[in-house]
């Protein structure tokens, strides 16, 4: 009896020990293995046999074998890990779209004003063939600037899209792992005991997961753990999944959304539904960062090329006859995207026709009227909730301000037009007045003979005058001027001038007075004439109809001016006041300083949730993660101890064998 309860006694604690001893060697073994959580084995004592003396003890029993592990630690980790992910994927994608704007030489403001300034060389010598090439030669290279800038920025709305469906791929394959990891985990709990390296495994997909999008879990009874998105939807349901896809926009074929798959059909999430995950930061760059850089670009190659052209066309150019001249710059008509949900019979949209070139185009569109007053946003026209008939709702993404508009109506420079057949209730369109300008630039004039350096009218000083008045420049600034209104203003010792117009028949056309200031201009008939010096009573000044135009440069220094002009954003508002924009140079500098800003707010955002990361994933290692010197010393104690129960049976040993000695005597 004696023997038997040592041999016993020496059995279990040998077999615990060595139980010990094979769970410290596992946590060695797996010391640099991510996901695995530290191992240990639980030791119970044994029931106590009675005797007359007294219960005795019969050694020690393996409970179990427990990971460490914390569900708020590794919660913890998960989280702030799928913030950091968002913040670094829109940190470093923000600093591929800060490389496009260039400063210095290199950038588009310098490129601009070599443009603007090319003209100086043109009012100087306005016959000069060679002066006209390096104005051509500019418009060459800036609109080859803004092609080259907006090509960037499609091949980063490309690396977007590719970067989203390679995302997506992975989640859909850790979901489905998880899965599995659910079925064999659910399996093993029968057991009574925890598949630890299930468990360890399970967890490490869920932090992987983490990475592209933001979850949450949920436990059940069964040892399975349901992962949702972090706005609801269900990821995976026990040992069901369901799958991410990623789906077109509606409005761009170019740009992509994240969705989920229901019922074999994929939907769309709504937009800042994702808000973690490396998703999140590539959605959120493509659909407002990327957007605001294309329509900024956008703004000022259209203000560049509307605002030239427009005096341009105010001019009189070398090619004979003399006419107007001709555009330079060309950045497109806009676009105008319709939803493609929108109503349709046979798979043809309602609201469209068909062009001259037999495609068929939506019947909803914009003309520009006014290229500075172009803002850098797009644009959702939409029925309006009123129901009010021929009525639209225009809401401009930029800033989310809505306006109720019809056909014709005109909102921050563009003339919005609705024909038949209309939309029907529900569907809408986005409107692209300056996004696609920047991509589509390019200079369209050709022959330098045709830059229009002429003005279409010529001031003339009267030969008597007394005054140090000169004329400092002359320029149409309206198309409804009338050259052959000649122009005769008298002025006073005041600055009162009076003014009389004739027509090419000596009839009078008008007549009138006005005030005349230092440093402002006098405007009649559609031109504006700046003056240098003082005039005195009595002195005169005729503007008539441009006679050579080979010898005159007052709309090459119009052109000139508009280097300095505020041709970019400005802004009419409700009460009809205009909000002055900003020059070229400014506005490429606000552009510069804007991308500037955010690139510098989402590496900030980058590292202190990356500090937050690293912080969790260290507590979360420091509650589960093998500590390779304590492990060393529960080696020696299990060693130990295994050797003490091995002397255990060697004493048991001993005595069997004096007993057996005793009994054979």
């Amino acid at each position: 009896m004696v023997v038997s309860t040592l041999m016993s006694l020496g059995t279990r604690a040998m077999t615990a020990n060595y139980a010990a001893l094979q769970a410290t060697s596992n946590n060695i073994s797996n010391a640099n293995t991510v996901g695995y959580s530290r191992q240990s084995v639980d030791f119970e004592s044994a029931d106590g046999q009675f005797t007359g003396a007294g219960f005795f003890g019969r050694g020690v029993n393996v409970a179990t074998v427990q990971r460490a592990h914390d569900v708020f630690l590794t919660n913890d980790a998960a989280a702030t890990r799928s913030v950091a992910a968002a913040d670094e994927t829109l940190s470093g994608q923000l600093q591929q779209l800060e490389k496009i704007f260039k400063t210095g030489e290199a950038g588009l403001g310098y490129s601009a004003g070599k443009l603007f300034n090319a003209f100086v060389d043109v009012a100087s010598k306005p016959q000069d063939a060679s002066s006209r090439q390096v104005v051509l030669g500019a418009a060459n290279d800036l609109a080859g600037q803004f092609r080259s800038a907006g090509a960037q920025l499609d091949a980063l709305q490309a690396g977007v899209v590719l970067d989203v469906k390679t995302s997506i791929a992975s989640v859909n394959g850790l979901t489905q792992r998880i899965a599995a990891l659910n079925q064999k985990i659910a399996g093993a709990k029968g057991s009574g005991h925890e598949p630890n390296d299930l468990l360890d495994q399970r967890d490490t997909a869920i932090n992987e997961l983490s990475q592209y999008v933001q979850v949450t879990t949920v436990s059940a009874d069964d040892g399975s753990t349901s992962v949702f998105i972090e706005g609801g939807q269900s990821l995976v349901l026990g040992t069901s999944t369901r799958k991410l896809a990623a789906v077109a926009d509606p409005y761009d074929p170019l740009k992509v959304q994240v969705g989920i798959v229901d019922n074999g059909v994929a939907r769309a999430f709504s937009s800042g539904y994702l808000t973690g995950g490396s998703l999140a930061g590539m959605m959120a760059f493509q659909n407002r960062d990327l957007v605001d850089a294309r329509n900024l670009l956008g703004q000022m190659a259209s203000a560049i090329s509307g605002s030239l052209n427009r005096q341009q066309s105010l001019g009189l150019d070398l090619r004979q006859p003399a006419g107007t001249g001709a555009p330079i710059l060309s950045v497109g008509p806009g676009r105008v995207a319709p939803a493609t949900g929108n109503a349709a019979v046979d798979g043809i949209a309602v609201a469209s026709t068909i062009d001259a070139d037999g495609n068929r185009v939506p019947t909803v569109g914009f003309e520009v009227v006014d290229s500075s007053q172009l803002l850098a946003s797009d644009y959702l026209l939409e029925a309006d909730p009123s129901g009010a008939a021929g009525s639209y709702q225009l809401t401009r993404l930029s800033d989310g301000l809505k306006r109720s508009v019809g056909d014709g109506s005109v909102v921050d420079g563009f003339r919005v037009g609705v024909t038949d057949p209309a939309p029907a209730p529900g569907d809408s369109f986005l409107l692209q007045p300056v996004g696609t300008a920047a991509g589509h630039m390019a200079r369209v004039l050709d022959d330098p003979k045709g830059i229009a350096a002429a003005s279409p009218v010529t001031a003339t000083l009267g030969v008597d005058n007394k005054g140090t008045a000169t004329v400092g420049s002359l320029a149409a600034v309206s198309t409804a001027l009338d050259p052959n209104l000649n122009a005769t203003l008298t002025f006073d010792n005041d600055g009162n001038y009076s003014y009389s117009l004739v027509d090419a028949n000596g009839q009078q056309a008008a007549s009138g007075s006005g005030t005349w200031k230092s440093g402002q201009p006098i405007e009649l008939n559609g031109w504006s004439l700046q003056l240098n010096g003082v005039p005195r009573g009595g002195d005169t000044i005729s503007v008539n109809k441009t006679q050579f135009a080979s010898g005159d440069n007052g709309n090459a220094k119009a052109m000139l001016a508009l280097g300095n002009a505020a041709i970019v954003g400005q802004q009419r508002l409700e009460d009809g006041s205009l909000v002055q924009g900003n020059s070229v140079t400014d506005a490429y500098a606000d552009v510069i300083a804007n991308v500037g800003v955010r690139v510098q707010s989402a590496e900030s955002s980058a590292a202190q949730s990356a500090s937050l990361a690293e912080g969790a994933a260290t507590a979360q290692a420091n509650k589960a993660g093998v500590n390779l010197d304590e492990e060393a010393a529960r080696l020696l104690q299990f060693q130990q101890s295994y050797q003490a129960a091995a002397k255990m049976l060697q004493v048991a040993q001993s005595v069997f064998d004096t007993l057996l000695q005793v009994t054979s005597r």
